[in-house]
């Protein structure tokens, strides 16, 4: 099994959650947070008062998926999210190696 995490920009949240659910994913954790990456925030203009935004709103995608399909999640998240700007985020893969559903006990592909 493995975590799929992707750090995305949040009106894109919607285009991944469909091409998710297209591939039969059943369920996923997201977290608005805020971050910044090799744009290092940006300059806005609000009133008239030029400011500086150190930390840019991300969205936070989390899902556990077997083995087999990870390979096409993260395609997936790839083309659904990208803009072809700066800033369109990043996404990262990391082993699972148990996974309990706690109402049933089901354990690791069966608690997915």
């Amino acid at each position: 099994m493995k975590l799929v995490v992707a750090i995305i920009k949040p009106f894109k949240l919607d285009e991944v959650r469909e091409a998710l659910t297209s591939l039969g994913i059943q369920g996923l954790t997201v977290s608005e947070v805020k971050g910044f990456g090799r744009q290092k925030g940006q300059t806005e203009i609000y009133r008239g008062a030029e400011y500086s935004v150190s930390f840019l709103p991300k969205v936070k995608i989390e899902v556990v998926v077997s083995d087999d399909l990870t390979d096409r999640v993260v395609e997936a998240v790839q083309k659904s999210a990208n803009t072809g700007r700066i800033g369109d985020g990043k996404i990262f893969v990391m082993e699972i190696t148990h996974a309990v559903r706690i109402r049933t006990g089901e354990t690791n592909a069966e608690a997915l």
